[in-house]
């Protein structure tokens, strides 16, 4: 009986693929660990709305400035691994300063931390993906990665949730400070050979130079992807104030209590993710991005609308179902379209970093603009104006975008 032919050795290319996976969920815990808790811990430690809102400005605005500058660092960078392990260095301390203590001092240094560590994780992330994978590969991969992304916040919301409700708020950015480590070790298993870096700017034909002033004009010139990016910053002008109210709302009233209803929000979203992102991935390839998009964008004004209607906790917590369809195809399809944009242009990553200083403008605006209404109008007025947002980030999709997917062969990878 003739023997099975063995298999052969998965080369660096599959291995660093596996690994991209888990780099995603591991960068998730860390993610997870500051972001979404940070309004509740300042609203918990008596910072008022409107103060709360303007710290988290201050950190989206660190982002918007550097996030240019960052994606023109990555295409331009041929070790995007490092950029990685720096960034979550920055993460790492700003969640360190947190814990500290919550004085103007410490949290001012936090978010400068965090704001500039924000620039840079998601080009370059994209980036090594599109390096190791290819375009043909890419939406299958980056809709992987999505997944990996929200089962990493699904886990680590549990277990923040439990290490506050035991030991205290400020025992979560202790935790998440220590997640780095895993990072780091994952980011040992990428092997510098595996990615291409031609290719990870989107250029697999190696006869452009990354960044200059003319790839900023040609994104300047490309009309469908300033509308895209003008959508981008209203769908998060809308979006980024939503979680971190609630958790300030409930807050002032049980501050112990907070911290788990944020975990059970986060999960839920997050699951939400994990379970549809991959399949975004591949649905964009076959019935295009903007219907996806579309989808997505609609299901923000019935949030902020369902959000100023009901303040009972398990309806708030269900709610959020539609936070996780929005952001899951938020964050693959997007990706995606602005790939389409560029596919042969050598400045993907450049793409990225405007569309991260769109979105960064829109969060950061996002958190003013809900703290001072909710200062002045209360909770339900403040969900309600930011509904009124999402509606208009929808319109502007609808008659702005067009179709972005090529139908023909992708560009070859060498």
């Amino acid at each position: 009986m003739p023997r099975p032919t063995p298999s052969a050795p998965p080369t660096d290319s599959q291995k660093a693929a596996s690994s991209l996976s888990w780099l995603n969920f591991f960068l998730a815990d860390i993610q997870t660990g500051v972001g979404p808790f940070l309004a509740a811990y300042l609203a918990a430690s008596h910072w008022n709305p409107r103060s709360v809102g303007i710290a988290l400005t201050s950190s989206g605005l660190i982002t918007v400035a550097i996030s240019p500058f960052a994606g023109g660092i990555v295409d331009a960078s041929h070790n995007k691994r490092r950029l990685i392990a720096l960034a979550t260095f920055s993460l790492s301390l700003g969640a360190a300063c947190i814990a500290l203590s919550a004085r103007h001092a410490f949290i001012a240094a936090a978010l400068v931390l965090l704001g500039a560590a924000g620039a840079f994780l998601g080009p370059a992330l994209a980036a090594i993906t599109l390096g190791i994978v290819g375009p043909l590969g890419f939406d299958r991969q980056f809709g992987r990665n999505q997944s990996f992304s929200a089962a990493g916040n699904v886990i680590t919301a549990l277990a923040l949730a439990a290490v506050s409700w035991f030991i205290g708020m400020r025992s979560i950015f202790i935790v998440a400070a220590a997640l780095a480590i895993p990072v780091w070790l994952v980011l040992r298993h990428i092997r510098p050979q595996a990615i291409d870096n031609d290719v990870a700017r989107g250029d697999p034909s190696n006869t452009r130079e990354p960044g200059g002033l003319r790839h900023l004009l040609n994104l300047a010139a490309d009309r469908t992807l300033l509308i895209f990016f003008a959508c981008a910053f209203l769908f998060h002008f809308s979006n980024a104030a939503m979680l971190p109210l609630l958790g300030e709302m409930l807050a002032k009233g049980n501050a112990r209590a907070a911290a788990p209803f944020m975990s059970a929000c986060i999960i839920v979203t997050q699951c939400v993710i994990a379970v549809s992102a991959a399949t975004f991935g591949r649905l964009a390839g076959t019935v295009g991005r903007k219907p996806l998009l579309l989808l997505g964008f609609g299901a923000l004004p019935i949030r902020g609308i369902l959000y100023a209607v009901t303040h009972l906790t398990g309806a708030l917590i269900a709610i959020q179902l539609l936070d996780g369809l929005a952001n899951s195809i938020f964050g693959v399809v997007s990706i995606l379209l602005v790939a389409d944009r560029m596919r042969g242009k050598g400045h993907f990553n450049l793409a990225q970093g405007a569309l991260a200083a769109c979105v960064g403008l829109g969060a950061a605006i996002s958190n003013t603009y809900g703290g001072i209404l909710a200062h002045r109008f209360g909770f339900r007025g403040s969900f309600l104006g930011l509904a009124a947002v999402a509606l208009l980030a929808l319109l502007l999709l609808w008659f702005g975008v067009p179709e972005t997917l090529h139908r023909k062969a992708p560009l070859p990878t060498s």
